[in-house]
């Protein structure tokens, strides 16, 4: 136990409190007099930018009259032109997509639409582990052997160049809707309806690949007379690949989001339907409750098995045997979430036995016979535990294959690529790559990759930081403040739900619930208890009930057997005379 330290629990990996720079007084008076809220909230209104009544009025009230026009997106009236003319002319249809939450959402939301339109359109998904990520050769082959004239491609194909070409002497025309960064060369594709391209002048850039995919559908609607409500009813598959894929809640997306999350609620897709059912998600479901609940079920058909088995449920009707290929994708997950904590304490223990395990700042992990379906899944736990940037490897097709995972501030990508000597490919972003070399070059890789790391990564990002809006007292936390915070929803990345601080907290009474969560009653002077919970840190319970603490917190409205009341949401704790 090291010296002055209360609680050593408390001392491993502390994370960082960054208080968010408070408005100015002035603007906080004139706002909270616009809204009639209370300094606090529009404080928290002014640090997301809203600063008018105008402002709050579109973030509080989003509308779907607040959608782009998608003709705005460069080429997209040449992609709209070219499927009328395979509608028109009953040519076949092959819709192409990744094979993650994004793809294949994507897949259904397009597959269904056209549907509509023509008896002539199938689709395609890659195997992860026989073809890979993007456009496979083997796609090619099977769309020019089945006589396909036009392929849509979704949430993937921005770098497929020589698959492109290949289709292109086959006479199959390509339509890319991809929303990843475009290289510096693109693919000679028909059309590429990508915001990030440097010619598309579309006023919002963070759409998913299935917010591409609707937008593409938007376009040909609106030119070929097709009800309106016959788009939105895809605004769920929307919002699932949104919430799924960690896009920014904001602008676009967020008014995707807003819908697709109220028609999930009110009278989603009967496959999504059947996937909330067998989740045990009820209520009114959230942005987390898609990525923990609904997301991993429909992402572990492609990585247990195939993600066909993902797209045949989103496209089932009423009537159809819902209920049991709900069943199949749910016991996929149960396996994997059973091989990923496996690999994940495997990797953890292979990490600490290593010589430099104290000293490295990174982590590179191989094993020949982990599954490469949850190798990322498993980077990211690692990461969790120790923080600091880490690779995951694995044996495929005799070559090391692996996931990589980094930490906020630090580029993985740049660091991987200049250790490229010793990779056969690789790509990916900032904080996610694929990578693939020999077997015979893990170790170098290694070595180089731990120098680079540590040339390039600050102190900062070796530590895990909380971003907290504001500091507040126990008392401020009513049912009428808590609802203006849940009008603010939907939360995520660029609009994330409200961090606070308390300080100086008193626990009456603790209890481990579960496995590791703590259930606690909390007090402050001067106020009433308040229920809370804190996932995974019940090795905390001793230092809570004998010390005051400081906690960083959401709130949220807990519903037990037609009970509500309010629950703090413990992010992180911190003892009051170490914090």
């Amino acid at each position: 136990m090291q010296v002055g330290c209360p609680h050593l629990l408390f001392c491993v990996l502390r994370k960082k409190w960054i208080i968010k720079d408070a408005p100015s007084d002035s603007l906080v008076k004139e706002l909270s007099a616009a809204l009639n809220i209370d300094s606090t909230l529009s404080s928290l209104l002014i640090q997301r930018g809203i600063s008018s009544f105008k402002e709050a009025k579109t973030y509080f009230r989003p509308s779907l009259d607040q959608l782009h026009d998608p003709f705005l997106m460069d080429q997209m009236d040449v992609a709209v032109k070219r499927i009328h003319k395979a509608i028109s002319k009953d040519q076949k249809i092959l819709v192409y997509g990744d094979y993650d939450v994004d793809g294949t959402t994507s897949v259904a939301l397009m597959h269904s639409f056209l549907s509509t339109q023509s008896d002539y359109v199938d689709y395609y998904l890659p195997d992860r582990y026989e073809e890979g990520y993007g456009i496979s050769e083997q796609s090619i082959d099977f769309a020019a052997e089945n006589g396909y004239s036009l392929i849509i491609a979704l949430d993937c194909g921005i770098r497929a160049n020589s698959c492109v070409e290949k289709a292109n002497k086959n006479n199959i025309d390509f339509i890319i809707c991809d929303h990843h960064l475009p290289g510096e060369i693109l693919p000679p594709a028909l059309a590429i309806l990508d915001p990030k391209k440097e010619t598309c002048g579309y006023p919002f850039d963070e759409l998913s690949g299935c917010g591409i995919g609707f937008k593409l559908i938007q376009g040909y609607g609106l030119k070929h007379g097709v009800p309106e409500g016959e788009i939105y009813k895809y605004l769920d598959l929307v919002a699932v690949s949104t919430c799924a894929d960690i896009v920014p809640i904001v602008g676009e997306n967020r008014i995707l989001t807003y819908f697709g999350l109220r028609k999930l609620n009110q009278r989603p897709l009967p496959g999504l339907d059947a996937l909330i059912k067998i989740a045990g998600r009820n209520g009114n479901l959230s942005v987390s409750d898609v990525v923990f609940g609904i997301a991993p079920r429909i992402n572990a058909a492609g990585r247990m098995n195939h993600a066909k088995d993902a797209v045949q449920l989103l496209l089932m009707k009423d009537g159809e045997d819902l209920g049991e290929q709900a069943s199949i994708l749910n016991k996929m997950n149960a396996e994997r979430k059973l091989m990923d904590e496996q690999i994940t304490e495997q990797a953890i223990q292979q990490m600490e036995e290593h010589p430099n395990f104290k000293s490295a700042k990174s982590a590179v992990l191989y094993n020949e016979s982990w599954h490469k379906g949850v190798i990322g899944i498993v980077a990211s736990r690692v990461i969790e535990k120790y923080y600091r940037p880490t690779i995951i490897l694995t044996k495929s097709k005799g070559k090391a294959t692996g996931s990589a995972r980094s930490v906020k501030g630090f580029n993985v990508y740049e660091a991987i690529s200049a250790c490229s000597e010793h990779l056969d490919q690789f790509g990916g972003h900032k904080y996610a790559a694929g990578l693939t070399m020999p077997i015979d070059n893990i170790k170098d890789f290694a070595n180089q990759f731990e120098d680079e790391v540590r040339k390039r990564i600050s102190p900062d990002s070796l530590k895990p930081m909380l971003s907290i809006d504001q500091k507040i007292s126990l008392t401020k936390i009513t049912m009428d403040f808590y609802k203006i915070i849940r009008q603010m929803e939907p939360f995520g990345p660029g609009n994330p739900a409200p961090l606070f601080i308390a300080e100086k907290v008193m626990c009456k009474n603790a209890r481990i619930v579960g496995e590791n969560h703590l259930k606690l009653s909390l007090t402050q002077e001067g106020s009433a208890s308040i229920d809370a919970i804190a996932f995974r840190m019940s090795t905390h319970l001793d230092a809570v009930l004998n010390n005051p603490f400081n906690i960083a917190f959401h709130i949220e409205l807990n519903e037990y057997q037609g009970n509500q009341n309010l629950q703090l949401v413990i992010k992180d704790i911190q003892l009051s005379d170490v914090a």
